[in-house]
């Protein structure tokens, strides 16, 4: 059997077990079985098949038929252009999560060496597309899964950031050690009664209680004590959950601006609370003013040095 046959038959098998892309998902098993990338498949595509490979291939096919999905099968997952280790451990990060690294890359700019906390980090697709994206900034990734920031942690050494991102355990925002210029959160917002319990994904990635905004709540009631002024809350959001959490966000945080951003298919996926800076007159949000007696100080001389004294004031301080 050629690798054209096997390919065709793999995908009449996977259609007939009502298998969506069926094409894409028999190229990547027969990848996974010869442990060759899409490009030299396609130069292969006359090759005999090796009798322990077609086995091979079999195998991988049955296990797709049972639901068990190709990016588990195959050990990885693509997001955000790069690749990363996945497993059961984890949730398989989806493509509309990338609008979610969009948005707090765009905010990001507006800070010289951001503080960014993501919650619920799962495979740590997020905070490591972020850290490759944004090199100054300082990133927090947490989980109350130990099994799931085992796998975040194979992934930052995968992609060099093992000393760029601080992996804490912990239950949302508890762990954090100080407050952040940024939280972006993927969080569970399944609802109950729409999980399949006999899926392939951890089930602690998926239920977001009865309506399946209970984590999201839980995270911005925490929210006040860990952003400081000026800062960023962004949220992924399940289909039909806008209103809710938005009523959510104007109670906790009054003085937030609050937009929705919609994602490829025009579903309201991510909602941003942009916080007011404290005080006005701060360019950077994450540089803190001078406090007043600090101020007189320098306007008389006292302190610091003469060179200093004009720089700071130059600058408003």
């Amino acid at each position: 059997m050629t690798l054209k046959q096997a390919l065709n038959r793999a995908r009449e098998i996977l259609a007939a077990g009502n298998i969506e892309d069926c094409h894409l998902e028999s190229e990547l098993l027969l990848r996974q079985v010869l442990k060759i990338g899409r490009v030299q498949l396609y130069i292969d595509l006359d090759n005999e098949l090796a009798q322990p490979q077609i086995a091979a291939f079999g195998r991988l096919i049955k296990r797709r038929l049972s639901g068990e999905p190709s990016a588990y099968i195959c050990r990885h997952r693509q997001f955000y252009g790069h690749d990363f280790y996945v497993d059961s451990r984890v949730l398989i990060p989806r493509p509309e999560s990338e609008l979610l690294v969009d948005k707090t890359i765009s905010l990001a700019r507006e800070y010289r060496a951001p503080v960014i906390a993501d919650i619920g980090t799962g495979c740590g697709a997020i905070a490591i597309s972020l850290a490759l994206k944004l090199p100054r900034a300082k990133i927090y990734a947490t989980d109350i899964s130990a099994p799931a920031l085992k796998v975040a942690r194979l992934n930052c050494r995968k992609h060099g950031l093992t000393r760029r991102i601080r992996l804490l355990q912990g239950d949302l925002l508890e762990p954090l050690p100080q407050a952040a210029d940024i939280i972006v959160a993927n969080l569970p917002y399944v609802k109950q009664t729409e999980i399949d319990e006999a899926g392939f994904e951890p089930l602690l990635a998926l239920d977001g209680g009865g309506e399946g905004t209970d984590t999201l709540r839980r995270l911005c009631h925490q929210a006040a004590d860990k952003l400081n002024p000026g800062s960023g809350l962004l949220l992924e959001i399940g289909q039909g959950q806008e209103a809710a959490v938005r009523e959510l966000l104007k109670s906790l945080l009054p003085a937030a601006r609050v937009e929705v951003a919609p994602d490829l298919a025009g579903i309201p996926r991510v909602v941003s609370a942009h916080l007011a800076p404290s005080l006005k007159g701060v360019s950077k949000r994450n540089e803190a003013p001078l406090n007043l007696s600090r101020r007189i100080k320098i306007q008389s001389g006292e302190e610091p040095g003469f060179h200093e004294q004009n720089c700071l004031l130059k600058t408003g301080y």
